[in-house]
């Protein structure tokens, strides 16, 4: 892996300026406060709302309480997805701080996954780390850990300790020198304007003359629709942690160094926006 452990860093330390507040027909005995918080952007929803939950509780009788669930513009918000994915999808474009809505009755079913506790979302990342390890190294690395070394990787994400969970997980970024990069690339690009809820292919680094895949190659193959025609103007934006990566980056290198904790790419496609 080559080494930019500076871009790990801000990656990690990237945060999101956010106001929860309660929906206005939830009860209370007196009036909710909001409640500002900076979300990490590589973190799940569950594990780092506490302090939010506790807040708003503090006002309501515990009859009118059920379980927790946030929105953004009507708009459910699934746990399951890292913030900074489901903020590039949805608000990327709006003005800081996010809002979002908290709700504790009405569980949207259709929308969303229930999550009745940290163990749920620790059980999904797992599945993750392991279902991207399986296309770089046909799961051979994870395979090879010990379960203390998982539960490291998961301690490093849930308390936001960065040596912690690199200390693990640089493991999973590395492959022999001679092979020039993973076996496949695990990636998911997501759109808003579709019901599908994202795409997700065989795609390798390198192709057979040896030469980098970039992500313009990886658009122009999964998702032509996200590139500007030739002699057209630019219709989309594609994001990875808030950021448009240049289109002729290596595939390889944004893998290693933009992938979330569950060791995928979680590409938006979203539509420029209008001034």
């Amino acid at each position: 892996m080559t080494d930019d452990k500076d871009v790990l860093r801000d990656v990690w330390f990237g945060r999101i300026p956010t106001c929860f507040t309660l929906y206005q027909d939830e009860i209370t005995e007196r009036e909710a406060e909001p409640y500002y918080l900076l979300l990490p952007r590589v973190s799940y929803l569950t594990l780092v709302t506490d302090k939010v939950k506790k807040h708003f509780q503090k006002v309501m009788r515990q009859e009118d309480i059920s379980e927790i669930w946030f929105e953004y513009e009507g708009t459910p918000l699934k746990w399951h997805y890292p913030i900074g994915l489901l903020f590039d999808l949805l608000a990327s474009s709006s003005a800081l701080p996010w809002n979002i809505t908290v709700h504790f009755k009405s569980f949207p079913e259709k929308d969303l996954l229930h999550c009745p506790s940290k163990d749920a979302v620790e059980a999904h990342f797992m599945s993750c780390v392991k279902e991207a390890d399986a296309l770089k190294h046909k799961s051979q690395v994870i395979n090879e850990m010990q379960k203390k070394d998982h539960k490291q990787l998961w301690m490093g994400l849930q308390n936001d300790r960065f040596d912690q969970f690199w200390a693990i997980n640089r493991k999973l970024m590395e492959y022999p020198a001679e092979e020039n990069g993973f076996r496949y690339i695990p990636f998911r690009i997501y759109q808003t304007t579709t019901e599908r809820p994202f795409i997700q292919k065989l795609f390798r680094p390198v192709a057979a003359d040896g030469q980098l895949h970039t992500l313009g190659d990886l658009l122009r193959e999964v998702c032509p629709s996200a590139l500007a025609p030739e002699d057209g103007e630019k219709k989309n934006q594609v994001m990875i942690h808030g950021i448009e990566p240049m289109l002729e980056t290596p595939l390889q290198w944004l893998s290693e160094h933009l992938s979330y904790p569950d060791n995928f790419l979680h590409i938006s496609i979203i539509p420029q926006p209008t001034d």
